[in-house]
């Protein structure tokens, strides 16, 4: 294992919903270290909508210097996910860290919210990374460097964040609750438990189909941003960085990354904040 404070060299990363977008991001910064990345998603045939397998995703990986283990793990399946992460250690000989980025989004009022959309939503954000979290911790307790990051926002309870879709909001807090929790049920054992949110709108093919078109993506920033800030959190000492809902631009200037420029989809266009911030 790599002792080396500022690279995930050697270092075996748990990813749900890899297989694309900011998940697939933050594996391939992973990657240029020379990091394991187990791609724990389950679209293993290409979707109609949203490019990118589980497959696809290791090659992306392989080539960017990591090595891949693609799992089909629906987050919603307790085998399905201990299945993966036994298959991780037997094949990379540990875990050290879980990013728990699989997620669930349908930004409905509660009468407009099917309650097959409501229980998605809870099952993957919520129930999926307290399950993740479960299966991992007895892995990440014998890491160097341990460190679960799950990737939601800010508990800022206004209520002007939960009026437009209280259902998702309540299942992306669920996750942020978990982080508020198990920092500190964790911190003995020396395990990190830390949020990361975006500031902008990123560029995804999920929000993309979600705000509809292509004009939608010109004030939004590339999901690199999230890669590049997970990668300065996960480099971290897990004892010292813990409990922390972290927003990407923050975390970089905090490593003195002052020009973001460079992860504008359309340079000088006014930038699209996310929600929760």
């Amino acid at each position: 294992m790599s002792t080396n404070p500022g690279t995930l060299k050697g270092k075996t990363l748990f990813i749900t919903g890899a297989s694309r977008g900011i998940g697939l991001a933050i594996a391939l910064r992973a990657a240029r270290d020379g990091a394991n990345i187990v791609i724990a998603a389950k679209t293993a045939d290409p979707h109609p909508k949203l490019p990118g397998t589980i497959y696809t995703a290791a090659k992306d990986i392989e080539a960017a210097g990591g090595k891949a283990l693609p799992c089909v793990v629906d987050v919603r399946s307790e085998e399905q996910v201990q299945e993966a992460a036994a298959k991780a250690v037997a094949t990379f000989g540990g875990i050290d860290i879980l990013v728990n980025n699989a997620s669930a989004i349908h930004l409905t009022g509660t009468v407009a919210t099917p309650m097959k959309r409501y229980d998605l939503m809870h099952q993957i954000n919520t129930r999926g990374t307290f399950l993740c979290s479960q299966v991992c911790i007895p892995y990440l307790e014998k890491a160097e460097n341990p460190h679960i990051l799950n990737l939601s926002p800010p508990l800022n309870m206004e209520a002007r964040w939960f009026a437009p879709h209280v259902a998702y909001t309540m299942a992306k807090f669920g996750m942020s609750l978990c982080v508020l929790g198990m920092a500190e049920e964790l911190r003995p054992q020396g395990i990190a438990v830390n949020a990361l949110w975006p500031r902008t709108v990123i560029a995804t093919a999920a929000v993309q189909n979600l705000l509809g078109g292509d004009g939608s993506m010109a004030g939004s920033r590339k999901p690199e941003i999230m890669g590049d800030a997970a990668h300065v959190i996960l480099t971290r000492p897990s004892r010292e960085c813990t409990g922390n809902f972290f927003v990407d631009d923050e975390v970089l200037a905090s490593a003195g990354v002052k020009d973001l420029d460079k992860y504008a989809t359309k340079p000088g266009t006014p930038l699209i904040p996310d929600f929760f911030i």
